[in-house]
C-alpha cells in the first residue's frame, strides 16, 4: 500500500512539474505583406499596407498609408501581436499601437490607439 501511495505521489509530482516546464507555443509567424481595413469610432476609414519581417517574438517592418510611410515596430506571442510606428501631425507627435489577435495564417483583427486621437477597429489579410 505504501509503495503504491509513493507511486501516485511520484507520478502526480511528474505531472505538476512537466505541466510548468512546457515551453510557451511557438508565435505565429506573420512575416509578409497584409493589407488592412481600419474603421475609426469618429467615422474615419483607410486601407493602410504592412510590411512585417519577423525574429521569433520581435516585428519590423513597415507601414504605407494615410497617415504616410513609416517604420514598425512590435512582438508577438503565441497569437497576440502589438505593433506600432510614431510619427507628427501638425508639430505634434503621435504614437499609432496596434494590438492584434492573429486568427490564421492569413487573417488578423484588433484595435487601433492614436495618442492624442482616435481610436478604432481593423480587420487585415495577408496578401
Amino acid at each position: 500500500m505504501k509503495s503504491r501511495l509513493s507511486l501516485g505521489v511520484l507520478i502526480a509530482l511528474i505531472g505538476f512539474v512537466y505541466g510548468f516546464a512546457r515551453p510557451a507555443a511557438a508565435p505565429m509567424d506573420i512575416s509578409g505583406t497584409w493589407i488592412f481595413s481600419v474603421d475609426l469610432e469618429s467615422g474615419g476609414h483607410g486601407d493602410p499596407t504592412f510590411e512585417f519581417k519577423q525574429d521569433k517574438e520581435n516585428l519590423s517592418g513597415s507601414y504605407d498609408g494615410p497617415l504616410g510611410q513609416y517604420k514598425v515596430t512590435g512582438t508577438i506571442k503565441e497569437n497576440k501581436a502589438v505593433f506600432g510606428f510614431e510619427f507628427s501631425r501638425d508639430g505634434e507627435s503621435h504614437k499609432a499601437t496596434y494590438t492584434a489577435t492573429v486568427e490564421s495564417a492569413s487573417k488578423m483583427s484588433g484595435t487601433l490607439v492614436i495618442t492624442n486621437g482616435p481610436t478604432g477597429k481593423w480587420t487585415a489579410t495577408k496578401k
